[in-house]
């Protein structure tokens, strides 16, 4: 048994390690800027009878960027209708009509107040543009629509919440486009596309939106959370790597109802269709090195105009923050289909959204996030209380066991097979299950991981603070051994990383190591030294998660401790220490009998008679 057990604490303790490194890769280096000139994409193109491609922008015709701009020489290169919400700050350009600068009112880049506000998208002309717009293809080549180039005009200088801004483009031969763009008081555009067609003839026309991203973003690097091209067809989540799309490589897919968009770790942008239509989305990749362009977009059916009449299509964009009840309000209110997908609730979603609305429950009445994880952790312990004791009464029992356990070895050592023999007749005369100790770590790993998911991926964690040096429970402890625990400020090198270990980190290796020695130990004394050195192990391996995922790691373990310690003392076990070696097997154990046949166990070994 003891030897099942080291196997399976090996196997555990390589699957753990290579876990980490597969969902914790190195950091992949951050995309140089991009070229000063921007790569042109095919125009649109398409038969008789089909929907054309969304064209890409800037398209052939679009002057190129000669330099990288700051952003405000960006935005000074053409007019545009300003917003200002409590959630958003940005304008709309009216050259190419475009949706390029979008920055949250209410996030910072940094912890510090001062520092800029988060920005979603941004204009053409800065190192990596990233931008949305709506427009219009024809499959007949003489029928004129705007483009990347083409000057809007607006009918206001501004647009708010319950205020849209119409703009308006004549192409000169008897269409007349406009686009309807609203705001409310969150993060979604909602965005009405119609055309008055004054000539004599119907015209077919198919609308399109696109969002564009310039440069391969800097990553997290982990599995753990997706983060690039993504979307929902036909009811089912698609998710797509930056990678997939490199050597100028594409995905189609059709689907009626649902999004498509690209996603960072706490923001994206993302595009809604009509809900009801079906639509052609693509996602590509043009272009290679810093440059590359990165492009998601669909194509909605083609709308007929007669003569003197007008034809519409709308639909909206997300551009901003992914607050879980303002993505439930969209789903709800919009009628989305799975727009909660967006937030990526990870494969123990069913532990994972409860245990964030608890969360964020117990932080609105007590207004810390820390200590709403210390209180969901006592609720959670309660809730596997009645089996947490039966564990650790089993446990009890295995420690007490433990001199009769040394006592067998001492005398089956060399026939593992009897040993083994022994030790279940004694189980089952005390009526012992081995294995009923290892459910509470069974129990915890699942909602270790579900609450590790809430404070990794959801933005309600990001720039919480504890108690103390703990200012942000989305990021690792900042008061670490070769900072001198604050002492010094300094940047610590990449591959020193490893080695900085927070206080955090140590109090939970310290409250595991203290937990390990209320568990029976190993008897063979490898095996010991080999768990002796799993709380080491976790306090390197924990040390770079996020104070929040710590803190409850650490607080549960105290619990644990305590409920564990009650329990062997009400059943009468040894708390701590080795076991004793010398403590006599009881008389029910059976004795062996010697292979010569004779009595005492000092008389000579003879040899086995067949």
């Amino acid at each position: 048994m003891d030897q099942k057990n080291f196997i399976v604490a090996i196997v555990l303790s390589v699957v753990i390690i290579m876990g980490w490194q597969t969902l914790f890769p190195a950091k992949p280096t951050p995309p140089q800027q991009q070229a000063s000139q921007t790569t042109a994409p095919n125009a649109p193109a398409g038969g008789a009878g089909t929907a054309p491609s969304a064209p890409g922008a800037p398209s052939p015709g679009a002057p190129a960027v000669q330099q990288v701009l700051s952003r405000a020489e960006a935005l000074a290169a053409s007019p545009r209708v300003t917003f200002s919400t409590p959630e958003l700050l940005g304008s709309i350009a009216l050259k190419g009509a475009r949706i390029d600068d979008v920055e949250l009112a209410k996030h910072r880049e940094e912890l510090d107040p001062k520092s800029p506000p988060v920005s979603v998208l941004s204009p053409v002309g800065v190192a990596h543009p990233y931008y949305a717009e709506f427009g219009w293809s024809s499959s007949d080549p003489a029928v004129k629509v705007p483009g990347p180039d083409t000057l809007w005009t607006a009918d206001k200088s501004t647009v708010e919440p319950g205020k849209p801004v119409r703009l308006t483009w004549d192409n000169g031969g008897g269409l007349i486009f406009a686009l309807d763009i609203s705001i409310d008081e969150h993060f979604m555009f909602a965005v009405k596309q119609s055309v008055e067609n004054k000539t004599d003839k119907p015209v077919t026309l198919f609308p399109w939106s696109l969002v564009v991203r310039y440069g391969e973003p800097k990553a997290e690097g982990t599995y753990v959370l997706h983060e690039g091209p993504y979307g929902v067809f036909n009811g089912s989540l698609k998710e797509f790597g930056y990678s997939d799309f490199k050597d100028n490589k594409s995905q189609k897919l059709s689907s009626t109802g649902g999004w498509a968009g690209i996603t960072d770790k706490y923001w994206m942008a993302t595009l809604v269709p009509d809900q009801k239509v079906k639509v052609d989305a693509t996602f590509k990749g043009t272009g290679a090195g810093p440059n590359i362009k990165f492009q998601v977009d669909y194509v909605g059916p083609g709308v007929t105009i007669a003569p003197g009449a007008s034809g519409s299509y709308e639909s909206h964009l997300f551009a901003g923050a992914k607050i879980v009840r303002v993505i439930d309000a969209y789903r709800e209110n919009l009628g989305i289909d799975r727009f909660d997908l967006t937030i990526d609730w990870g494969w123990f979603w069913f532990l994972t959204k409860p245990m964030f609305w608890v969360l964020e429950w117990l932080y609105v009445q007590l207004g810390n996030f820390g200590v709403s994880i210390l209180i969901l952790t006592v609720i959670v312990k309660a809730i596997f209380f009645p089996l947490a004791n039966k564990s650790y009464a089993a446990m009890s029992k295995m420690k007490r066991l433990q001199p009769e356990m040394e006592k067998l070895k001492a005398r089956y050592g060399e026939d593992k097979q009897r040993m083994n023999q022994e030790l279940m007749q004694l189980y089952r005369r005390e009526k012992v299950n081995p294995a009923a100790g290892c459910l509470p770590i069974v129990v915890q790993i699942p909602v270790f991981f579900a609450l590790y998911k809430v404070l990794y991926t959801t933005i309600e964690m990001r720039h919480q603070p504890f108690f103390g040096w703990i200012k942000d429970l989305s990021a690792p402890d900042p008061l670490t051994i070769l900072t001198g625990f604050g002492l010094f400020h300094w940047q610590v090198p990449e591959f020193l990383h490893f080695f900085n270990i927070g206080i955090w980190p140590l109090i939970m290796g310290v409250t595991m190591y203290l937990q390990q020695k209320l568990n029976p130990a190993p008897t063979d004394p490898v095996q010991a030294r080999v768990f002796q050195f799993l709380p080491i192990m976790f306090t390197f391996m924990l040390a770079p998660f996020s104070a929040g995922l710590v803190i409850y790691w650490a607080w549960s373990n105290t619990l644990s401790i305590a409920q564990q310690y009650y329990i062997m003392r009400k059943h009468g076990a040894p708390i701590g220490g080795k076991a004793q070696p010398n403590v006599a097997l009881p008389a029910t154990t059976p004795t062996p009998v010697p292979a010569n046949g004779g009595g005492g166990s000092g008389g000579k070994k003879g040899k086995k008679k067949g």
